[in-house]
Formats: C-alpha cells, sequence, structure tokens
C-alpha cells in the first residue's frame, strides 16, 4: 500500500520546480493543514488535499473550523469556495476513479494517480484544473520573512532531533517540538 509520504514525493518531485516554487508539507495555515502547499515566485499559491478513501473525503466536508481571531466558526470548503481563503488554487489528489467529478465542487482541481507496486510507479492525471479564488499573493496573507525564519528553524530542530542530539544541550532548547 502506497502511503501519503511517498505519494506527496512522488508528486512534489515530478511537479515542483525547488528553484522557484516554496513546497511545504503538512504545514498549517487558514487553521488547518495543507497536505501540500505550492507557492510559486509571483506568490500565487496552491493547496493540495490527498485523500486515500471516499469516508475520509467526505470527512472533509464535514470539518468546522473556529478563526482563532474572530471566534467564527465555519466549514472549511464553504471558505475556500467563497474567496475568504488565502490559496489561489485546491485541488484534491485522489486514487484514480476513486470519486465522481460531479461530487467534486466546481473551483477544486482534480488530480488522480495511479500507482503500480510492481514497478513502484506513479502516475498522475489531472481531470480538472482549479479555478482562482482570488488573484491576491499568499504573502498578502502572511508574513514572508517570518515564515522563512520559522522554517529555518523548523529545519534546525528537525536536524537536531534526527541525530538524537537533544539531551546534549547544555542550555535548554529556546522550542519545544509540537507532537
Amino acid at each position: 500500500m502506497l502511503k501519503v509520504e511517498e505519494l506527496t514525493y512522488n508528486y512534489i518531485a515530478q511537479f515542483c520546480d525547488f528553484e522557484k516554487d516554496l513546497v511545504l508539507t503538512n504545514h498549517f495555515h487558514s487553521d488547518w493543514e495543507a497536505d501540500i502547499l505550492i507557492i510559486n515566485e509571483d506568490g500565487m499559491s496552491h493547496e493540495i488535499e490527498i485523500k486515500f478513501s471516499k469516508a475520509d473525503f467526505k470527512n472533509d466536508f464535514k470539518k468546522q473550523y473556529q478563526n482563532q481571531q474572530t471566534k467564527e466558526k465555519f466549514l472549511k470548503h464553504d471558505k475556500i469556495s467563497c474567496g475568504d481563503y488565502p490559496c489561489n488554487y485546491f485541488s484534491f489528489l485522489v486514487p484514480q476513479g476513486m470519486l465522481d467529478p460531479k461530487k467534486i465542487p466546481e473551483n477544486c482541481g482534480i488530480i488522480e494517480f495511479d500507482h503500480n507496486p510492481d514497478s513502484w510507479e506513479t502516475t498522475f492525471y489531472e481531470i480538472r484544473k482549479p479555478s482562482k479564488v482570488h488573484n491576491d499573493p499568499f504573502w498578502k496573507f502572511f508574513d514572508k520573512d517570518l515564515l522563512l525564519k520559522i522554517m529555518a528553524r523548523n529545519l534546525y530542530y528537525k536536524k537536531l532531533e534526527a541525530k538524537g542530539k537533544f539531551e546534549e544541550l547544555i542550555l535548554p532548547p529556546m522550542f519545544v517540538a509540537k507532537k
């Protein structure tokens, strides 16, 4: 069975230009986590939500969130479709033939994948391009410099974690891992 991390790796390896695009995986923004978030040189952004089952897809439309500042409650896809959302585009990445495109909101893109476990090749098919929700760049909603600093800190933290070096620090770390 293909894991979400393997699917994510295959997708971004085939379609993202790391010289030009900022590619984030499992990144929290807009009160929820984006499986894949791609921001191009112009600040145009595309969130891609991975769904492996029909039940997981249906549950995505029931998710209620609360705005941290206004305390307003909303459904995720209502927010996406009305334009009150920082990403310019939103797509679902799903197994080939899993969903009827008519059951997916018109503004959402559909990318299907087929994974061959024998050759370990994954093929992607763009069934429908996403509609642009708005024209504002991602950086109108988020501070680019702050995001880059947070990414650098997180990368350093992961390096320490991977090397098992936290216990060797003389002073306690200034930040704590989110688990």
